[in-house]
């Protein structure tokens, strides 16, 4: 392991001048060892991702040439769950979108989160009752869940009680620490869900996600190097917090200074700003092959996750390297004209 760091030291050296992004978003297999998420959410990597198959007998995964379906075994598994139950609410299969890359890490597009096998994006669109080939799964249009020509307003023509439905049973889940939806669909759950209304408070409003919802669970357990959100605050959400998304605010243009000079463009996320483990997990020998790293697939998950960790003395201090991140992070589209 010491040559290992140092290797993976002089490595990232070598890579000091590429975005974190381009060497992630280049690894093809996951890290060969137990499964360990290092850093936040938004800021970090995962040795020993698994994958779960392309199909299953109540999901198909969408968007194949990302090369976006990694997980921790316990994000893999949960998915899986949610499969299996979700005809007991009305919804024959799921459609996998991202979970992350096979070591996690920045994407080259589409997310700031999904770094560290913890994340994944489940389509508001039912699987099919055939299997789609790999060019449909590629160019299968998503569908919003909002009105065209009204702001922040769900579509009765399209909403229905399954979709309510299947995101409170992903929500019901104790690992599952967030479940992201647009603020209209929270909105939509508040004035209209009947059922265990428990959980609603882990279903958070964020721009965006109105063709998916994204699911997000817990850092497994004794995972130091994870870094937690905060809890969810007490309550189902449905409160002044969910009032702020739908004013002005969110939209509001930060005051410039007429004197100041022109902002410099922002600077791509680089491997040094990652905890150092990441450095380790960039070098690590890769798995033996996508089809031996798949959940269920070419080898026993018990097998999969006995490789050795990439052990934290090697890793000094990680929590302390990670900053406090808000709880949700409110990042608005380009607001519609008109509105």
């Amino acid at each position: 392991m010491a040559a290992g760091l140092l290797s993976a030291v002089a490595g990232g050296a070598a890579a000091e001048n590429r975005p974190a992004k381009e060497l992630f978003g280049g690894m093809k297999l996951p890290a060969r060892a137990a499964p360990s998420p290092y850093g936040s959410y938004a800021k970090g990597c995962i040795a020993g991702a698994v994958a779960i198959p392309s199909d299953g007998p109540n999901w198909q995964a969408m968007r194949p040439s990302r090369n976006r379906r990694w997980g921790h075994p316990q994000m893999i598994s949960l998915i899986e769950r949610l499969s299996k139950d979700a005809p007991s609410v009305g919804w024959p299969g799921i459609l996998i979108g991202d979970i992350s890359q096979p070591r996690g890490g920045p994407m080259l597009n589409g997310h700031a989160s999904h770094q560290i096998g913890l994340d994944a994006d489940i389509w508001l669109t039912p699987m099919p009752d055939r299997r789609m080939s790999a060019k449909e799964r590629e160019d299968l249009p998503f569908t919003t869940m909002l009105k065209e020509n009204k702001f922040l307003t769900v579509n009765d023509k399209v909403w229905t009680l399954a979709h309510a439905r299947l995101i409170m049973l992903a929500a019901s889940y104790p690992q599952v620490e967030r479940v992201f939806v647009n603020p209209a669909i929270k909105k939509k759950l508040c004035d209209t869900w009947t059922g265990d209304r428990t959980a609603l408070g882990k279903v958070r409003p964020i721009y965006g996600h109105d063709a998916h919802f994204h699911i997000r669970i817990k850092c497994p357990q004794g995972a130091s190097g994870c870094k937690p959100q905060a809890a969810v605050p007490p309550g189902d959400g449905c409160d002044k917090s969910l009032a702020w998304w739908f004013t002005a605010e969110p939209w509001a243009k930060p005051k410039k200074d007429p004197n100041a000079p022109p902002p410099k463009p922002p600077r791509p996320t680089q491997l040094s700003d990652l905890p150092k483990a990441c450095a380790v997990v960039l070098q690590a020998p890769a798995a033996e092959s996508e089809m031996a790293a798949t959940y269920g697939g070419g080898a026993p998950i018990s097998a999969l996750t006995a490789a050795p960790a990439i052990p934290n003395g090697a890793v000094p201090a990680l929590a302390a390297q990670m900053p406090e991140l808000p709880d949700v992070v409110p990042i608005p589209l380009a607001r519609p004209a008109g509105y």
